[in-house]
């Protein structure tokens, strides 16, 4: 039977989640022709995010409430709800209620058509115009420097099968982006357009240094652009070197003598110390993410997995799971013995039932 997982990272967004909850239930949860799971992953929030899910999972057995230990960030969030979830297919949704529910019901029906991947694409926007400048510029940039099948309007929401889901968690990246991951697979994709709200409850933590990270960390990941501007200037630098030395001895050869400067002589050494230094920086940010690769540290670390499951007789009972814990204790019944998992990056794949 089909199982849809619906992925939900929340980093400071107390406001929005009962209001969330209950807009997922009125229009898509009643309708969905499959079975579901609402996957939401607390990304290391400190304010009464936590409290708030915790009463969500209590309540309602197709919640589950996956803790991270601390911040890592929304696309490693969204890879610890995907590693965690059970469902036959899974959609990431956002938990500040601008993009409309409904359109999950939408995906579905491409997804039930074949499509193992299904886009919900940005067709406007009603936010600042910075923020819509900045949109446009990136995926500008994706589209021409990385990956040109990067949608125009972008995407944050997308539906990707079982088959789609093990190959992101088995990749693993804690530097790629997860919706440029997708876009790299290679997958054919199925695209819907919605028109993103503006943010009604609370405060956006998407701020301009997270935006200037992702634009660098997608470049850097998918794009060769980078490291051949670093070949481009060397060769720029030598050119301009050639010439100018071509110059000075041509004019010494017809007998001009000038009284050499110092202006000169510092203009081009701080160009070539920027260039320098421009050349270090691009190198460094590589050699960096190799570095951060190759020391095989977990990209996201679980600390709870909480979820309230009816056993065969009707009673509930609510598990929470401690990462690396030799004893789980159930609230309602007494303590039960179970054997520690080890968490390791190699066993993003699948979900254990708990």
């Amino acid at each position: 039977m089909e199982k849809l997982s619906i992925i939900i990272p929340v980093y400071y967004n107390e406001e929005n989640l009962h209001p969330l909850y209950d807009d997922l239930k009125e229009k898509v949860l009643a309708k969905l022709p499959c079975d579901y799971e609402i996957v939401f992953v607390n990304d290391g929030s400190k304010d009464g995010s936590y409290d708030k899910l915790k009463e969500l999972a209590d309540m309602d057995p197709k919640v589950k409430l996956v803790n991270l230990a601390r911040n890592f960030g929304e696309h490693l969030a969204t890879l610890a709800g995907l590693s965690e979830c059970s469902g036959t297919v899974a959609v990431r949704k956002a938990a500040d209620l601008q993009e409309p529910s409904e359109m999950i019901l939408q995906m579905y029906e491409k997804y039930a058509a074949g499509s193992k991947v299904v886009l919900a694409v940005r067709e406007d926007r009603e936010e600042p115009i910075s923020q819509k400048l900045f949109s446009e510029v990136y995926c500008w940039m994706m589209r021409k420097f990385a990956l040109s099948n990067m949608p125009k309007g972008g995407f944050d929401t997308f539906m990707i099968s079982r088959q789609v889901i093990d190959i992101i968690v088995e990749i693993g990246e804690k530097n790629a982006p997860l919706t440029e991951q997708i876009l790299w697979s290679g997958f054919e994709s199925e695209k819907i357009y919605y028109v993103r709200k503006k943010r009604e409850i609370g405060k956006s933590g998407w701020t301009l240094s997270k935006k200037i990270k992702l634009a660098i960390d997608s470049l850097l990941s998918f794009s060769y652009f980078p490291i051949r501007c670093i070949s481009v200037m060397g060769v720029v630098s030598i050119l301009v070197s050639l010439i100018w030395t071509l110059v000075l001895v041509v004019d010494y050869l017809d007998g001009h003598t000038t009284v050499e400067g110092y202006t000169t002589i510092v203009v081009l050494i701080l160009l070539s110390f920027g260039i320098t230094m421009l050349t270090l920086g691009i190198l460094g940010e590589y050699i960096w993410r190799m570095f951060d690769e190759v020391r095989n540290r977990p990209a996201f670390i679980v600390d709870e997995v909480r979820q309230n499951k009816t056993d065969p007789c009707g009673a509930e009972q609510c598990e929470t799971e401690q990462r690396g814990a030799k004893q789980c204790e159930a609230e309602q019944h007494g303590v039960e013995q179970c054997s520690a998992r080890k968490y390791e990056p190699e066993q993003y794949g699948g979900s254990a039932e708990r």
